[in-house]
């Protein structure tokens, strides 16, 4: 072989050129090398960071709760008698003490100074007999008097910003005027209290020396030129249950009334209506031998927290029967103290409370995450009398029988968040039984937050295995058709189409299956069902009708386009479905297959997985069917020619050869589309009715955790609770997905090694 050209020249390149271009190429080499294996480590870092990122996000929720000791003052100086009530503004500038002597303190948490120093006024010959106070964000209390009356007064603080500094100025209010209510006419001494403001008004409910259990509603009305009130009162007789009152309640929407007695009962009156006040039910809350030393409601009035003499803790609220009668219903036990409760405080914006028990430990709880949070022994022995949250949940004041005052600063951002809360049935209040819920914020403030995982987890898994269910077999089926049976000429028309509807906006899929898709199969129902039977049907009739007929038209319709002859079967079955679906309706279902499935208890909602199967399929058949057809077409040609000359039809060539060959490919797609699938946002957010349930009901919507995060990171104010779950959400589908990818990983390195040797 020559290797001059006609004149003389050398046909190859110099030495000075060849070792120019070897150093070229190796300088490629190297170049390609190094750059594939730093955008691989990029991947990886970014997906490193990535979870490094949220978890950061995600860690404060789980960190525990804290409290520092910042100051201690007494009160014993001026007033000997027994401190009844603690609290500390929001700002914690401003906390005050009640006493049983009628002292009412206002002082600086931090420095102790007196900011207002008040005394109720009592009429003369007037003690105090007993005390109560409403919900702790109200600042309404009551004094109890020996004469059948009590004094309603209300602590309050006005806020104003002089030269533009916060000034927080304390006042004391005499809610129904500075003279004392009668609660009782017989004039008998007030020896148990209870205190609520309501939509009727205020309610008073009291126990009397002589055994006898008062109701009594006050109406007010205020003159709106001289601002003079006017009380009007309205009282009841209750029926006594027959033992020692020791302590009474009463919720705040005026339904409920509860009265604990020396034998361990809380006794639930119905006082809905106020003139058909009655007992319903007593119900045993604490165990035999022990005795209720501390009693409260938890925010909203609905749950109570029963505080026992063998230093357990518990709550209760009302649920009905299978009789529709509403029962006192234990709920769930938080940790114990090693001493009687004395004292228990609810916080003023969530279900969380503290109790104080008779050695001077507190510790800090929260009712739906079932969470003792904190432990904390504030007094050296002494018992902790009285307690009072800051409304943001940061301070903490107490007093002990010595009348000596602590604060502390208390650092307790999230106490909803446990693994019960997000993963197992909670059992929340107004419900009958425990389930799986996720509602994050509602119109009062007394709103009990639900922050399940468990119904977004589901949706997104029912959402993903819907649409694989559609989306699977049409796209592998296509794929094998199209690599192995399809003429190149039709190949190289379908494959790019297909691909192209991967470019198509989801946001457009999601629109046309929530505003059209839906309504139309809500409107036709039985076609949809009907072409899933007739239409794989219709097509299996058209194949063994063209092997009847193919040898006569072979000249017609040549190899590998006999697909095409189906899209008219396709397009008349679809036709005749849709025009039969009212028929069918008639003659099955009596007009409605709707309504039929409501008769027979099945659940349907117009935007559904049905709805987000067949939409998110639509999303997802492009990516599984363009990456298992270049699997399926890139099968080695000797392999199927091998095959068919051994003598095997193109049928079997493609099952027990081609299969098995790009079944690694094949897997991967379908994982892809998968991953896809599972992390598709605007689709379920715009073809589903967004419902948070858990069931894998066809008809029934769904929630899942991307649209969840879509639907809710906008309003959640950024570092609370809501926003770090929705951060949890994230990563919980971050790391569902990179478990799912990991597997598929290891699948597909199974099934190549496995079928390597073809």
């Amino acid at each position: 072989m020559t290797t001059r050209t006609a004149n003389g020249s050398s046909i190859l390149p110099s030495p000075e050129r060849r070792e120019k271009l070897r150093k070229w190429r190796g300088f490629k080499d190297h170049g390609t090398k190094y750059g594939v294996a730093f955008g691989g480590f990029s991947v990886i870092g970014a997906l490193a960071l990535i979870f490094i990122f949220l978890f950061i996000e995600v860690l404060p929720i789980f960190r525990p709760a804290t409290m520092e000791f910042k100051a201690q003052h007494s009160v014993a100086a001026t007033s000997g008698a027994e401190v009844l009530l603690t609290s500390v503004d929001r700002y914690l500038e401003v906390g005050v003490s009640f006493d049983r002597s009628g002292r009412v303190l206002f002082f600086e948490p931090y420095e102790g100074r007196t900011l207002l120093d008040e005394q109720v006024s009592f009429g003369a010959g007037e003690q105090v007999t007993s005390f109560a106070h409403a919900e702790e964000r109200t600042g309404l209390v009551a004094f109890g008097l020996d004469n059948g009356k009590a004094l309603v007064v209300s602590h309050a603080y006005d806020l104003s910003y002089p030269d533009d500094v916060r000034l927080v100025t304390p006042k004391l209010e005499y809610v129904l005027g500075e003279e004392a209510v009668v609660v009782d006419a017989q004039g008998q001494p007030l020896e148990v209290l209870a205190i609520q403001r309501g939509p009727r008004g205020y309610i008073v409910a009291g126990s009397t020396a002589d055994g006898r259990l008062l109701l009594v509603v006050y109406g007010t009305q205020t003159h709106f030129m001289t601002g003079a009130v006017t009380v009007t009162r309205t009282a009841y007789e209750l029926e006594n249950p027959g033992s020692t009152i020791q302590r009474i309640l009463l919720d705040n929407m005026m339904q409920a009334l509860y009265v604990a007695d020396d034998r361990g009962h809380v006794h639930y009156y119905d006082i809905s209506t106020p003139s058909n006040a009655h007992l319903v039910n007593s119900t045993r809350v604490v165990a035999e031998g022990q005795a209720i030393s501390s009693l409260a409601f938890l925010l909203g009035t609905v749950s109570i927290v029963v505080g026992s003499s063998d230093g357990s803790v518990a709550q209760w609220f009302l649920m009905r029967d299978e009789e529709n009668i509403r029962n006192l219903t234990h709920i769930r036990e938080f940790d114990s103290h090693s001493a009687p409760i004395t004292a228990i405080t609810a916080e003023h914006a969530r279900k969380g409370f503290v109790t104080g028990d008779a050695s001077g430990v507190i510790k800090v709880h929260y009712g739906t995450s079932s969470r003792t949070l904190l432990a904390e022994k504030i007094f050296d022995g002494n018992p902790v009398q009285a307690m009072g949250l800051a409304p943001r949940n940061n301070g903490f004041i107490a007093a002990d029988d010595r009348n000596q005052l602590r604060f502390y600063e208390l650092r307790n951002p999230h106490p909803q968040v446990s693994w019960a809360a997000l993963w197992e049935k909670v059992m929340y209040e107004g419900r009958s039984e425990a389930d799986f819920v996720w509602q994050s914020s509602s119109a009062t403030d007394e709103f009990e937050s639900k922050f399940s995982l468990v119904p977004m987890t589901v949706g997104t898994i029912k959402a993903a295995f819907y649409a694989m269910l559609f989306a699977v077999p049409l796209a592998v089926m296509g794929a094998i058709y199209t690599a192995y049976f399809m003429s190149p000429k039709m190949r190289g028309l379908v494959k790019p189409i297909i691909e192209i509807m991967e470019a198509l906006p989801t946001v457009i899929l999601g629109f046309l299956a929530g505003l059209w898709l839906a309504p139309f199969v809500e409107n036709n129902l039985p076609s949809v069902f009907s072409v899933l039977l007739l239409m794989p049907l219709g097509m299996i009739a058209f194949a063994y009708l063209w092997t009847k007929v193919r040898p006569r038209l072979m000249h017609i319709v040549p190899d590998g386009w006999e697909s095409a002859l189906l899209i008219p079967v396709i397009l008349v079955i679809g036709w005749a479905c849709v025009t039969a679906s009212p028929f069918i309706e008639i003659w099955f279902f009596d007009g409605s297959m709707r309504q039929w499935f409501t008769e027979n208890g099945i659940t349907y909602d117009q935007r559904n997985a049905l709805v987000v199967g067949i939409a998110m399929g639509f999303a997802v058949i492009p990516t599984i069917f363009s990456i298992a057809e270049d699997a399926i077409f890139t099968v080695p040609k000797h392999l199927t020619q091998g095959s068919l000359a051994l003598g095997a039809t193109p049928w079997q060539t493609v099952t027990k050869v081609v299969l098995l060959t790009a079944s690694p490919g094949i897997f991967s797609a379908i994982m892809i589309g998968l991953g896809r699938a599972v992390g598709e946002t605007m689709i379920v957010l715009m073809a589903t009715g967004n419902s948070p349930v858990v069931n894998f009901n066809i008809f029934e919507g769904m929630r899942t955790l991307s649209a969840n995060i879509a639907v809710e990171m906008a309003e959640t104010a950024v570092g609370s609770t809501h926003y770090r779950i929705l951060y949890l959400s994230a990563l919980v589908l971050f790391a569902l997905t990179f478990v799912v990818n990991t597997i598929a990983e290891l699948v597909r390195q199974r099934l190549r090694k496995r079928y390597a040797s073809l």
